[in-house]
């Protein structure tokens, strides 16, 4: 308990004592003077800056509505720009007044607290550009306001003084400890290095995804593998440079890792059947494949599920375990070539050689149909209102759609037909009245017909 109490001793004394100082700079602030001056000048500064923002801002989004064949990042960067347009406009505004003041007074004393904002204005804009490399949205805020934090307390000199209370305000369990200020640091050091990790795998990843010498499969390894491996890194980097020790992690992520072996086993399962997939390289990126009713494209592969992209824009996340487990066509394995069968019948009066060879000429003339792989066409049967063909051809883009090519060579088909004079039969039944039954005696007792009985 007295330990407990000796610790907090300090970190009141320093709260006191900033307390204070605090205090005191406001009140001289507020005495009749150029202090007192330049505080109204700044405020006056923020507010016409306001003013300007809100009247450019307006006008810089119904002009930026204009540009619609500008590229994205230059549309994205504007956006940016308008954003912080109130930072610009106070950082301009109070540098112009203080070159001004310092011109008209040489005094430095007359215009230092405008000097000063305008330094911390220009520093803060400086960071909320900087801070836009951050592509975690949590991060990016933690990294903000972090440096602005930074910056405002370093310009006003009191930082070795608010580093002395972040890091007396800490929790200790044991040997470990925990302070505001290590947990500040960490998160902006983390911060910056995940910046760094995603840029060096963005960077590595778009080259790899060019080098047509690995397999699309082995690509989304490599870049999977890498993404982890820096990531991991700049994680674990970030908590060894503030100071913290990594031995407790090792028995933290022991705990982790039993908890995932019986909590997540639908988790695990999945993320080791993504990397089976990616090793055995079953399916691929761009592949065309069939799992259930489900006919699409392989979109990505992701950690956790692969995303199938079908023929009506229907997007679908399919976890990788059922691609381990279940039956799955793929049209394009080791290939690209497809063959597909239509079934049609013509009557019995049209000369079945006269019929395969028209109907071999008017798949061969469909746009899509290989040539190279001639189509074939075969009689399957005799039916009860016609002479039943199978129609067999190949194709080399899957992925360009299944239904469309059948439709295509159906037109062709009965355009073919109608030019050689070959009819397409329909089921046709006769029915036959028998000779001398009354009418009564095909209807029941309710005057319901009864068909069939003699």
């Amino acid at each position: 308990m007295e330990d407990d109490i000796l610790a907090d001793i300090p970190l009141k004394d320093e709260l006191v004592r900033l307390w204070h100082t605090g205090l005191t700079f406001v009140s001289d602030l507020l005495q009749p003077g150029w202090k007192l001056w330049q505080l109204v000048i700044v405020l006056g500064l923020v507010a016409l800056a306001w003013l300007i923002r809100k009247w450019l801002g307006d006008r810089m989004t119904a002009w930026m509505r204009t540009q619609t064949g500008r590229p994205k990042w230059q549309l994205r960067w504007l956006v940016i720009v308008r954003n912080r347009l109130g930072l610009i406009t106070f950082a301009v505004l109070a540098w112009a007044v203080y070159l001004v003041m310092q011109d008209l007074f040489r005094w430095p004393s007359r215009s230092y607290l405008v000097g000063l904002a305008a330094t911390i204005g220009t520093a803060w804009m400086i960071v909320s550009f900087v801070a836009r490399l951050v592509r975690n949205p949590f991060l990016r805020k933690i990294v903000n306001w972090g440096l602005w934090a930074y910056v405002t307390v370093f310009y006003l000199g009191i930082l070795d003084e608010t580093k002395q209370v972040l890091d007396n305000l800490a929790i200790s369990v044991g040997d470990f400890r925990l302070s505001l200020l290590g947990a500040i640091t960490a998160l902006i050091v983390i911060g910056i290095l995940f910046t760094g990790a995603r840029f060096v795998a963005q960077t590595t990843s778009s080259r790899i995804s060019r080098n047509e010498d690995i397999s699309p499969s082995m690509r989304v390894l490599v870049v999977k593998l890498l993404q982890i491996v820096l990531y991991a890194g700049a994680f674990f980097l970030g908590l060894k440079a503030v100071g913290f020790d990594l031995t407790g992690l090792a028995v933290l992520s022991g705990a982790i890792g039993v908890g995932l072996g019986f909590g997540l086993q639908k988790v695990v399962s999945n993320l080791v059947s993504g990397v089976i997939i990616l090793l055995d390289k079953s399916i691929k990126p761009g592949d065309v494949i069939t799992i259930g009713d489900t006919f699409g494209w392989i979109n990505s592969l992701t950690a956790r599920y692969v995303s199938i992209t079908t023929r009506d824009g229907k997007e679908y996340l399919v976890p990788n375990e059922d691609l381990i487990t279940g039956l799955v066509v793929n049209w394009s394995h080791s290939n690209q070539l497809v063959r597909l069968d239509i079934y049609f019948g013509t009557a019995y009066g049209d000369d079945p050689h006269l019929v395969r060879s028209v109907a071999i000429d008017a798949a061969k003339g469909t746009k899509r149909v290989l040539s190279s792989k001639e189509p074939v066409c075969h009689i399957v049967g005799f039916g009860d209102s016609s002479v039943d063909y199978i129609l067999r051809f190949w194709i080399a883009d899957p992925t360009d759609g299944l239904t469309n090519i059948r439709g295509n060579v159906y037109l062709a088909l009965w355009d073919a037909f109608r030019e050689h004079g070959i009819s397409i039969p329909f089921p046709q039944r006769e029915v036959k009245h028998l000779n001398g039954a009354p009418a009564k005696s095909l209807e029941g007792p309710d005057g319901a017909e009864m068909l069939g009985r003699d």
